[in-house]
């Protein structure tokens, strides 16, 4: 085993894009999942400065906020974030398919996060980065390593494809049970949002280290809440108090489909609207899945405005007729739920376990 710095066996790449952005895909800090290896989403087509240049098999580690574990290898050519650091292996230095898991390790992203520097979106340097220490066994071994670190993966990834069944698994219930939620196909009786949920934040007030809840931190379409954050009350700016009875619906780039139904106090981002339903009419679970279905996602993005940081307006939020199924109805699909939320518990344990076999082999 010889011991290197992470500068000697990666590089940072600074590479500016000037051509036409037609269909190029790009990449901001939201489209990296934490924890995951690979860059699959992106946006086309939409404003944006973007200039730093990418390509397909280089690692975009986000700088910002690096205790969110965010690098992972790209899939396409794009540009990206000047948040993000492109990295690519230097050859001869490194087996390069094993330079993902030297990166999306619990100790590189301890040593990123102590050279981070700035309170409230704190980042690290490059300088910090390759300063990182390693031993590294010889390239063959390295190779048998990686060989075996993503047949690992592989297996990972299959269990949350089964996870991804069982949430569209949900969603096709929720259309099947109650229809379309926004042209009322069902004919269910309705009422305003802000008669049945209205804007409502906690009005409980805790001192102390407190969960904040920014909206990197909940996961598109499925609403989980990718990982707790806790900071001290008195230094947060620009949120609002929630707890177990709201309904936290994000009106920033609908889109991204973030709704979370929380299980404790926080505070979140005013970017967040904390809607409170009303527990005779609606049930939060099933007012939850009505906000993430695809047709109320398309609503909404339909009537944003703003280009750059489109909004759903909330006066168009505020009077969107809810359905009002039966409280029985909306129980059974509650306890459908429930049922599928046993299954996930346990597929996201096989998930756990691989992750852990994955990091002793890493550490091995």
């Amino acid at each position: 085993m010889a011991k290197f710095t992470f500068g000697q066996i990666a590089k940072e790449v600074r590479l500016t894009y000037n051509g036409d952005k037609t269909d190029m895909p790009i990449v901001g800090l939201e489209h990296i999942v934490p924890k995951e290896l690979t860059v699959t989403n992106y946006d086309i087509n939409t404003n944006n400065t973007f200039t730093k240049s990418f390509k397909k098999g280089q690692i975009l580690f986000g700088r910002r906020r690096a205790y969110q574990h965010k690098a992972a290898i790209a899939t396409f050519n794009g540009i990206c974030s000047g948040d993000i650091t492109v990295i690519e292996p230097i050859e001869g230095m490194v087996y390069p398919a094993l330079l993902p898991f030297i990166v999306q390790n619990d100790a590189f992203f301890s040593h990123a996060v102590q050279g981070s520097a700035g309170s409230l979106s704190p980042r690290v340097k490059w300088e910090h980065l390759s300063s990182y220490e390693i031993e590294l066994p010889s390239i063959e071994e390295q190779r048998v390593l990686a060989e075996k670190l993503w047949a690992a993966y592989r297996l990972k990834e299959s269990y949350k494809r089964l996870l991804a069944a069982t949430d569209e698994m949900i969603k096709s219930q929720f259309i099947e049970m109650f229809g379309n939620p926004v042209t009322n196909s069902k004919s269910w009786q309705t009422k305003a949002i802000m008669e049945v949920a209205p804007e409502q934040p906690s009005k409980k007030r805790m001192q102390g280290k407190v969960w904040l809840l920014n909206l990197d931190m909940i996961e598109s379409n499925t609403g989980k809440v990718i990982e707790k954050v806790y900071e001290t009350s008195e230094n947060t700016l620009s949120v609002q108090p929630f707890d177990e009875g709201n309904v936290l619906f994000s009106k920033l780039r609908p889109y991204l489909n973030k709704v979370v139904v929380p299980d404790e106090y926080g505070l979140a981002t005013t970017e967040l609207v904390p809607l409170r339903p009303n527990q005779e009419k609606l049930h939060k679970v099933f007012l939850s899945y009505l906000l993430r279905s695809q047709q109320f996602v398309t609503f909404a993005n339909k009537i944003s405005g703003g280009t750059k940081m489109p909004r759903m307006p909330l006066a168009e939020l505020r009077k969107f007729e809810c359905i009002l199924p039966p409280m029985s109805e909306q129980l059974k699909f509650v306890g459908i739920t429930e049922q599928a939320d046993k299954s996930k518990f346990e597929l996201r344990k096989s998930i756990d376990a691989i992750d852990q076999v994955i990091k002793s082999l890493i550490n091995g």
